[in-house]
């Protein structure tokens, strides 16, 4: 029986991990299963491994609405709110002080070395943590056959919302059919897709730069990457950001710990100063907070009912194919010489063989052998 926590253990677990959360989504998550499912016992993998699926179907930043629905479960609606602030604040709090330092200077320091060593090391701590979810999720021939093909599609660019819910879609068909009751089974989407419509060139004040992040942070479906090819159009091509900022903004997004949506603080600090950068901040973050809410009492009813539970079973399957290809595309950018496959090889070794190192020395590891490989 999983049990309520007290919110002083939320808040130092998320706070740690904004802090020590470099990598984007999936390293977050990685790092987020660690903690709560193999060390701490707060939930079951199967558990876990549901909250990413559900997670997947929503748009908003996925590993901050992982810790905001950690915390909903462990200690209720004060729960979600302390664990989405303490995950988000780190992150927000240091691109802030980038964004001054950037403001006052026009540049800032060369990360490239550091980043260099990260990125293999933060793919094999994804590796470690979805080689048991994948064990976990595979619970039939059906599914491992959903699996592949989703992971197929995944490389050929599929998007990948369309991939988890076609999956979800055809294990439901698929039960309904071996079931016979395609004829009375009631299906409840409490989702819809939407799309980002145009909108009228932003003016430099807070109010429409809140309704800019709060729509991108209402439909923005995917990786938080996909989060620049929305701002390139919404803000690069109405003048009120340079492509260069913008390059700029992805560079601290990378480098900074937390989740890459906090790149919005660096970016309404250019266009609006302090308050810019506070006000687009909330705007980009309150969906996930809300969607979360609305979402969480869902996961249990679909698991319990049967028709549901497939349906979770195969958007479970397909989370995990999706990353395995995140991953391989991570690969193929990241790991291009002897010293990026020789971190990874290292950083593979100690995540697989030594399963309670802290994964914050994994991506330090990486980090500093970054740095010296690269004056070899």
């Amino acid at each position: 029986m999983e049990h309520r926590v007290d919110l002083k253990e939320i808040a130092k677990l998320f706070l740690k991990l904004g802090i020590i959360g470099f990598g984007g989504p999936l390293a977050h998550i990685a790092m987020m299963r660690e903690e709560v499912v193999a060390k701490r016992k707060w939930l079951t993998e199967q558990h876990f491994l549901d909250l990413i699926g559900a997670t997947n179907l929503i748009p908003g930043p996925n590993s901050t609405e992982m810790a905001i629905h950690i915390g909903h479960e462990k200690a209720g609606w004060k729960g979600l709110l302390v664990a989405g602030i303490c995950f988000i604040f780190p992150g927000v709090f240091i691109t802030g002080i980038f964004a001054w330092i950037y403001k006052q200077y026009g540049q800032y320091p060369e990360f490239q070395p550091f980043i260099y060593g990260i990125n293999p090391a933060i793919i094999a701590i994804i590796l470690a943590a979805t080689f048991p979810l994948a064990k976990k999720s595979l619970k039939s021939v059906e599914l491992a056959i959903i699996g592949v093909l989703v992971l197929i599609s995944s490389l050929l660019h599929f998007n990948e919302i369309y991939l988890m819910f076609g999956a979800g879609l055809v294990a439901l068909l698929l039960f309904t059919i071996r079931n016979n009751k395609l004829q009375k089974t009631n299906t409840l989407f409490p989702l819809t897709f939407l799309q980002i419509t145009n909108t009228t060139v932003l003016s430099a004040t807070n109010l429409n730069l809140f309704w800019i992040f709060l729509k991108i942070g209402t439909v923005l479906y995917g990786s938080g990457y996909v989060l620049f090819a929305f701002l390139d159009s919404e803000l690069v091509s109405t003048g009120l950001l340079s492509r260069q900022q913008l390059l700029d903004a992805i560079a601290v997004g990378q480098f900074t710990p937390g989740p890459i949506f906090s790149s919005v603080t660096f970016i309404g600090y250019q266009i609006n100063g302090i308050s810019g950068a506070i006000i687009s901040t909330i705007g980009i973050f309150v969906p996930a907070f809300l969607f979360v809410a609305m979402l969480n009492p869902l996961v249990k009813k679909m698991r319990s009912s049967k028709s549901f539970s497939a349906f979770l079973d195969a958007v479970n399957i397909a989370s995990v194919a999706i990353i395995i290809s995140i991953c391989f595309s991570m690969g193929k950018e990241s790991i291009t010489d002897w010293r990026t496959t020789s971190i990874a090889i290292l950083s593979i070794a100690f995540t697989f063989g030594y399963k309670k190192i802290n994964s914050a020395f994994i991506v330090l590891g990486g980090s500093l052998f970054g740095y010296l490989l690269t004056y070899l």
